[in-house]
């Protein structure tokens, strides 16, 4: 009887690792069959967008382990998922709804269900009900305080918070870090997490050091951080001996550079010195990521070698990235056309029910890089973002 009920119980947790380990690489499998076929540009946004939408409320969550089998030890371990990496997954789909709203009208169903999601995040009187502990939680800060009509006066002890967090983050050289427990290095990543909120912040609450805080991390990111003819960024370097560190040309990476530069830019007034500043690397960076681009549109997830493969998430961010240098006139015609060619591309690695493919999967260490590649919803808002805009051009074009 007792080996019985001992063989029962082998078998049920069998079927339970078994279920966990194949359920999503059935439901990868089927998702990807009959795979980017979408008959106009219009009714690819609204399919991208009706799951970014259906996302802001439900996040997938994304793991940090590259395991396909076993997934089950790594949950029970705690090495499945990180509160942080949710964070710009969530703040992704949050600017994607944005952009949405201010080209298409931000409708009393948006507004419940942003709402929904603020209530999420912060409690009545507008504090984190999490507060972030590391640079992640900025974007996500940043993402909030964009919303069209998020009331500023109530999140301010929020958006404080996060400033205080970011201050204990900077290091002796004055820049921030990317972990406390790394004060030496300098990632890539930290530009996109914090250069937009410090600058939102800064011009909001009349802090100007948070927007030079923004402009030096930046530029010393140029100085200490770039293949010099290529201006391409490395992973992350060291600050007392300046070395390089990881890969040259990570796709994300040169994402991450973007979208901290194009979006701290964009924040700023026109006229204003610090925006002057920032447009020269603009126009030097779009003529680097176009450089990198390859035939059918896509960055790869390293961008130098065309034999790597391609990433959604590198090809959404470097996409919003250049519709918006598009503004400039020195590389106008560089940057939209790059951009189209990347809309172009994401439309063909879109499942049927609209979830953006391919995106690579989470980052270990320093030039441990994940070689999964599979939805991540960072990619899915960003292409949102982008999609929304492109369409806003095409409809001007055709009048």
């Amino acid at each position: 009887m007792i080996y019985s009920i001992i063989a029962s119980c082998f078998l049920i947790v069998v079927i339970i690792v078994l279920a966990v380990d194949l359920v999503p690489i059935a439901r990868t499998w089927t998702g990807r069959i009959h795979i980017g076929r979408y008959s106009s540009t219009e009714q690819w946004v609204s399919s991208i967008t009706r799951i970014g939408t259906k996302w802001l409320k439900r996040t997938p969550t994304i793991k940090v382990t590259d395991n396909t089998r076993f997934i089950l030890l790594d949950m029970l371990k705690g090495n499945y998922a990180r509160s942080a990496i949710q964070h710009w997954q969530e703040a992704a789909l949050l600017l994607g709804m944005t952009e949405q709203c201010r080209h298409t009208g931000e409708d009393a169903d948006a507004r419940r269900q942003v709402d929904s999601f603020l209530a999420s995040k912060f409690n009545d009187k507008g504090e984190w009900r999490e507060t972030p502990q590391h640079v992640d939680g900025a974007i996500l800060a940043y993402a909030a305080m964009t919303w069209l009509s998020v009331d500023h006066d109530k999140y301010r002890p929020a958006w404080d918070a996060t400033w205080h967090m970011i201050q204990q983050h900077l290091g002796e050289d004055g820049t921030v870090m990317y972990r406390k427990a790394m004060k030496d290095y300098r990632y890539v990543d930290t530009i996109g997490f914090i250069c937009p909120f410090l600058v939102v912040y800064g011009l909001r609450y009349n802090r100007p050091e948070c927007i030079q805080l923004a402009v030096k991390q930046i530029q010393e990111y140029e100085k200490r951080g770039m293949l010099e003819e290529a201006f391409i960024p490395c992973h992350a370097y060291r600050i007392t001996n300046h070395a390089p560190l990881g890969l040259y040309g990570w796709g994300r990476g040169l994402g991450w550079f973007a979208i901290g530069l194009i979006d701290a830019w964009r924040e700023l007034p026109t006229g204003d010195e610090a925006k002057k500043v920032l447009e020269r690397t603009v126009i030097r960076f779009a003529r680097a990521a176009v450089s990198c681009q390859q035939e059918r549109g896509q960055w790869n997830w390293t961008v130098t070698r065309p034999e790597s493969r391609a990433d959604s998430s590198a090809t959404a961010t470097l996409g919003w990235f250049l519709i918006n240098a598009a503004e400039i006139e020195e590389v106008s015609n560089l940057a939209s056309a790059a951009a189209e060619k990347a809309i172009h591309y994401l439309m063909t690695v879109t499942r049927r029910d609209g979830t953006i493919d391919f995106s690579q999967g989470d980052t270990k260490d320093i030039g441990v890089y994940s070689m999964l590649f599979d939805i991540l919803p960072f990619a899915q808002g960003f292409s949102v973002r982008t999609a929304h805009v492109y369409l806003a051009f095409l409809n001007r074009s055709r009048r």
